[in-house]
């Protein structure tokens, strides 16, 4: 066995580890801190495979931003996890049957990659980047813009499930605003002046 592929088989068992417990722990700021850890190892595993604008992609775009937003949005929001996790087990089917739906696509790719011989070598003298450009804009634009269009629907779905309004928090109306009159709020009142004596 290869040192790249022990380093393979370590990458792989702690990006399984971390995958786990991001789904089982109880905390969410724990669960985004072993999701941060797990793209770490699957930048690893990216930087092994010559994908190297890929892996460090991946870290800048999501451990540097976005899972310091989430943790950010994490800490300061008050959710109460109590109430979200009332009505858990109804959600267990859908969930059961997208996993089965992404576990059969997964095999469908690896059979495929068997049965067409496997990955092809990269030549030295192309560009990862360059490569991956012309997938991504020339032949999978549509998909590329399709998961684009996805992408923004869960990012307004998070945001329509977890806005709500606070009983204590004080709102103002616009409307009642514009309707305001100055007889409404300033009152003129007519006095004698007075004149003291010395």
């Amino acid at each position: 066995m290869t040192f790249p592929t022990v380093i393979f088989y370590v990458f792989a068992a702690i990006l399984v580890f971390a995958g786990v417990r991001v789904i089982t722990t109880r905390n969410a700021v724990h669960a985004a801190l072993w999701l941060v850890l797990s793209f770490f190892t699957a930048a690893g595993i990216w930087l092994l495979l010559r994908a190297e604008f890929l892996a460090i992609a991946l870290v800048l775009v999501y451990v540097g931003a976005v899972m310091v937003l989430f943790l950010f949005v994490l800490m300061m929001l008050d959710v109460n996890f109590d109430n979200l996790r009332i009505h858990f087990r109804s959600y267990i089917p859908v969930g059961a049957t997208v996993g089965a739906l992404v576990l059969l696509e997964m095999a469908l790719v690896l059979v495929g990659g068997v049965v067409k011989g496997g990955a092809v070598e990269a030549t030295p003298q192309v560009s990862n980047t360059r490569e991956l450009g012309k997938l991504l804009y020339i032949d999978y634009v549509y998909p590329f813009e399709i998961a684009a269009v996805i992408l923004l629907v869960a990012i307004v779905a998070a945001i329509a499930l977890t806005y709500r309004r606070r009983k204590e928090t004080r709102y103002q109306d616009p409307a009642q605003q514009v309707k305001v009159r100055r007889e409404d709020r300033v009152r003129i009142v007519s006095m004698p002046t007075e004149k003291r004596d010395a």
